[in-house]
């Protein structure tokens, strides 16, 4: 006998199998725009399903983390970063009994609207809105998915439902805060948007360090004073000197593991202190409920203090940084001083939404090569325009 798995049967096995806590997506508060729901997905699969077909998901591939494109192949970029957090994102959610496939969709979503070259690119592009209401990649994820994808007649934007919308609004890192402009600024963010923060710093951190002994710029040695790369040599008995490409898997793998089961017992802890019954007991607490404990937290604020010292404002990756500032540099004056460079469907929009906007939007959604093609269509006298 085949048994179809109805939109109406997963939602039942939803409200049957979630914790209280959890967001259903039987429950949703719906769309802007009216859509008919497909019979053999829920509300938030739906979500994610447009989201990875959308040309902002598509064009992270070619997007920088740390290292540029022609650095090599191995190196995160936005999209294999996107990935991990998911990844990491729903081991969480299931083991908590959030719902999977809106953690899943948040994740997936939280970086689309970041620029190319890392946040090298952010900040410079940031800095020349700084008179036109500056440049968050979190704000233009947003903007990405309710304004920018042109996918509908009907309407602008992926037209998602309000629990996705609300927690890509609400996603905050220590680095980047979220806009919550429309969204009720007391609540904090649901417990599946909040794994995905959790996921997302959890993820940087140890791809980060997998990509700095990948290329050397970090080194076993340098390590040695770490508490979590104390932990780590103790739970995996390593007393060596150099690490091969074997035991570096390994010590990723484990750190990942070590920093999961450290945020499910912080998590579980907190979720039976608040007694928590409900999606709203969890958004309405005083602080997240989803993290890391104390102890963990601290050897998690260690490891991210010396990558910033020694990876990423090592001469390699600050060269990279200020080559990508001098490009997107050069194209957004460019643009700005000849706005009919842009192609026809942007030019279009500048009435509306204004010249600095649109330039930005239009920098936005390049990838670190198309930037670059850009670029040598615009000044290098032996490519054509």
């Amino acid at each position: 006998m085949v048994l179809l798995a109805m939109r109406q049967r997963l939602e039942d096995l939803e409200a049957q199998t979630l914790a209280p806590y959890a967001l259903k997506s039987g429950e949703s508060r719906g769309r802007f725009h009216h859509d008919h729901e497909p019979s053999y997905r829920t509300a938030f699969q739906r979500d994610r399903d447009r989201i990875v077909h959308s040309a902002a998901f598509r064009r992270l591939e070619y997007k920088t983390q740390v290292f540029t494109n022609d650095e090599g192949d191995y190196y995160r970029t936005r999209l294999t970063h996107t990935l991990e957090v998911a990844q990491i994102g729903r081991t969480i959610a299931r083991a908590l009994g959030a719902n999977e496939d809106l953690t899943e969709t948040i994740c997936l979503a939280h970086d689309l609207g970041h620029p190319p070259f890392g946040h090298a690119g952010e900040h410079v592009l940031d800095e020349l809105m700084q008179s036109y209401g500056g440049f968050n990649h979190n704000h233009q994820s947003y903007r990405v998915v309710t304004e920018l994808e042109t996918r509908y007649p009907a309407w602008k934007g992926l037209n998602l439902t309000y629990e996705t919308l609300e927690g890509m609004a609400k996603h905050e890192t220590e680095y980047d805060l979220g806009n919550a402009t429309g969204f009720d600024v007391v609540t904090r963010g649901s417990l599946e948007a909040q794994i995905a923060n959790v996921s997302d710093e959890l993820a940087y951190n140890a791809h980060d360090l997998d990509d700095g002994l990948q290329s050397g710029l970090v080194t076993p040695e340098q390590l040695e004073s770490l508490a979590i790369w104390q932990l780590l040599c103790e739970r995996l008995v390593w007393k060596e000197k150099t690490l091969n490409e074997i035991n570096r898997h390994r010590f990723i793998r484990e750190l990942v593991g070590v920093q999961v089961d450290d945020v499910l017992q912080y998590t579980v802890t907190q979720l039976s202190t608040l007694k928590a019954n409900s999606p709203m007991d969890v958004q309405k607490h005083t602080e997240d409920v989803v993290g890391h404990t104390p102890p963990q937290y601290a050897m998690n604020r260690a490891l991210k203090d010396f990558l910033n010292h020694n990876m990423y404002y090592h001469f390699r990756v600050v060269r990279m940084k200020e080559r990508a500032a001098h490009f997107i540099s050069r194209l957004f004056e460019s643009y700005i001083k000849e706005s009919r460079q842009l192609p026809v469907n942007y030019q279009a929009k500048i009435e509306a939404e204004g010249l600095y906007r649109v330039v930005a939007d239009y920098i936005a959604s390049m990838t670190d090569r198309s930037a670059l093609l850009e670029y040598r269509h615009l000044f290098d006298p032996m490519t054509r325009p």
